[in-house]
């Protein structure tokens, strides 16, 4: 009998479970019950709720626009093929077969890419920092849409400066150019009330009270979303992953009925193929893969590892592939509908009004709602949205990373209120980092965060090894076996394909272009940030990239043994990972009753193998 066996407890609340101490051996302790999904719902709503964020609203279609629009969808459907379906199905088939987060899971399929695991959670530690900052913006926005008159909306306020020019007068004005430092209240809003910005990176000013509080708030919520692992994000997720979609279609049917929606729809659709000569646009797609999929983060490892053995992910995953990316050009159609309306308005060409990023989400978008009528409703619908888009995906952030930290220290954590300790811990410390993001120079720290700490070269350095790691290293035939075992058929030749050659070459292509193309941050396409602050933004994307080689030569050389030795110890998958009951025909004849005594212990889910029973199909 493998003495690595779970002996669960028949209440499944608490578990002997027998786990190694610092000097190797095995000691036996009450720990915890890890936790599953309650049904696959569950697990559908969290993955969804992760994935579907601010991304799909203000970043794709921005890019869709910007990179020949339905021409777009071109090399934006061959990324999504050869390497976001691929590597979103690699890491939460990976959780779901291990019963690991982010870290171990790397750690018991092969060792020696123990540092994949790290890398991600460093990646994900700063998206912890940085992406809640956007909810406390959004709650600004929300409390300030509660009044008799948007406080946008005019030039008549405290904050307003002379060269301020309401709507009505913008376009006259700029089309005739007669003031060049003309700005609109809305942008004054921004820049001056809410973020209180000042002129460089090097000038952090004071703490925004109010952005610290809305900061605080977010974080409480985000912590009782999670504070008690999956029982509690299980159930959240049934409503904060519904509610953005009924927002999203609300402010659909009011974009497309606006007068000028015809034309911007267009606009974002209108097909120009020349585009695609331009690598930067291939570029843009991978990108938006790697950014909207929730790829390398951890994330993905964490919540497959909470499913049932024979949970068909598979299925799972190509259904929340497709419902990411139809999302995201729905979302399109949503937003480019209210910025026809706005250039109508205007009078001005659209691709004066379009933006993306924050730019869209506190510029453009509350300036076009202070045109409609009922604007304050139509205020709050957004902000809603754009609130409960980004919730989920930060509290399952959260809970990943907690996740990893719980399965990598188990006889520490996995015990009465350690884990919500945990949580309440790295709430703290994440709520403490984030309080220069909420300083009147909050903008710039979070522009470097966005553009080097979480960017798209760090993911596909992380992508190439993750594929590496599974299509040759563990074996990607091997691998299927696995899968075969779990889910009861083997997927698609194409993906070990893609695993094995497409992925790692288009994510190395993608990635070395990455780098030859690069081009210092600008915000806002104006302030150069000094020496330091690009070399800041760089020793935040470096930090996570190195974990991978690093790890790897420390677990050489304090691997002993010969040369060979090592190198099999390196590769070598843990002895408790599941087995493919093809490979254990005898495995029925291992139980023998008349073994002087010897009762079988009833079998975790997790030991999908050592089940006798014909596999269930979900």
């Amino acid at each position: 009998m493998d003495d690595k066996m779970h002996l669960e407890e028949s209440n499944g609340v608490l578990q002997p479970e027998l786990i190694k101490d610092k000097k190797g051996d095995e000691i036996q302790e009450e720990l915890e019950d890890r936790g599953q999904w309650s049904n696959k719902v569950e697990f559908v709503l969290s993955v969804a709720g992760e994935i579907i964020g601010l991304g799909n609203v203000w970043r794709f279609p921005y890019l869709c626009y910007k990179n020949g629009g339905g021409a777009f969808f071109i090399p934006y459907l061959i990324f999504l093929f050869t390497c976001g379906i691929p590597v979103f199905f690699l890491e939460t088939s990976l959780g779901q077969y291990t019963g690991q987060g982010g870290v171990t899971a790397w750690r018991k399929i092969c060792p020696v890419f123990e540092g994949i695991g790290y890398a991600s959670q460093v990646i994900e530690s700063y998206l912890n920092i940085y992406y809640i900052i956007v909810l406390a913006w959004a709650l600004f926005y929300l409390f300030s849409s509660f009044a008799a008159e948007l406080p946008w909306a005019h030039c008549n306020h405290t904050w307003n400066t002379d060269n301020c020019v309401e709507f009505a007068e913008e376009s006259k004005n700029w089309t005739l150019s007669t003031n060049a430092t003309s700005t609109s209240p809305v942008i004054e809003f921004w820049e001056i009330r809410a973020l209180g910005l000042t002129d460089g990176i090097h000038n952090l000013g004071t703490v925004r009270w109010e952005l610290a509080l809305c900061l605080l708030l977010a974080w409480v919520i985000c912590y009782f979303c999670i504070w008690k692992g999956v029982k509690s994000t299980g159930k959240v997720v049934y409503f904060t992953a519904t509610f953005p979609y009924l927002m999203l279609i609300i402010l659909l049917i009011r974009g497309v009925t606006l007068p000028g929606a015809y034309e911007g729809i267009m606009f974002y659709l209108n097909p120009d193929i020349s585009r695609l000569a331009d690598p930067q646009v291939w570029m843009d797609a991978g990108t938006q893969i790697f950014f909207s999929y929730a790829i390398c983060q951890g994330c993905l490892t964490a919540l497959g590892s909470y499913n049932k053995y024979n949970n068909n992910c598979y299925r799972d995953c190509i259904a929340l592939c497709f419902l990411n990316s139809i999302t995201s050009f729905v979302a399109g159609f949503a937003i480019f509908s209210v910025l026809g309306f706005m250039a109508r308005e205007q009078g001005v060409p659209i691709s004066e009004v379009a933006e993306s990023g924050p730019g869209l989400a506190f510029i453009a978008y509350p300036k076009a709602v202070t045109m409609m009528p009922v604007s304050q409703l139509w205020s709050c619908l957004f902000f809603l949205m754009l609130i409960f888009l980004g919730l989920d995906s930060q509290f399952v952030c959260v809970e990943s990373l907690v996740t990893a930290i719980v399965d990598m220290f188990p006889a520490v954590f996995r015990k009465r209120f350690r884990r919500e300790l945990l949580i309440l811990g790295i709430a703290i410390v994440c709520y403490l980092f984030g309080l220069l993001l909420a300083t009147e120079g909050g903008m710039y720290i979070f522009q470097l965060f966005d553009y080097y700490a979480a960017s798209g070269t760090c993911l596909l350095l992380v992508a190439i090894f993750e594929a590496i790691c599974i299509g040759w290293v563990y074996g990607g035939d091997r691998y299927y076996d696995n899968i075969e075992d779990m889910i009861g058929y083997r997927p698609w030749p194409l993906v070990k394909l893609c695993w094995q050659v497409v992925t790692p070459a288009v994510c190395f292509g993608t990635f070395l272009f990455s780098l030859i193309k690069y081009t210092p941050l600008k915000y806002n396409n104006k302030y150069v940030y000094p020496p330091w602050g690009y070399a800041l933004g760089w020793l935040m994307a470096v930090s996570s990239m190195i974990c991978i080689p690093l790890y790897a030569i420390y677990f050489f050389f304090r691997t002993k043994g010969s040369l060979s030795k090592r190198l099999q110890q390196l590769i070598a998958p843990a002895e408790d990972l599941p087995q493919p009951k093809k490979y254990l025909p005898n495995y029925g004849q291992q139980w023998n009753s008349s073994d002087s005594g010897f009762k079988a212990p009833p079998l975790s889910t997790k030991e999908g193998l050592m089940t006798l029973d014909t596999e269930t199909r979900f």
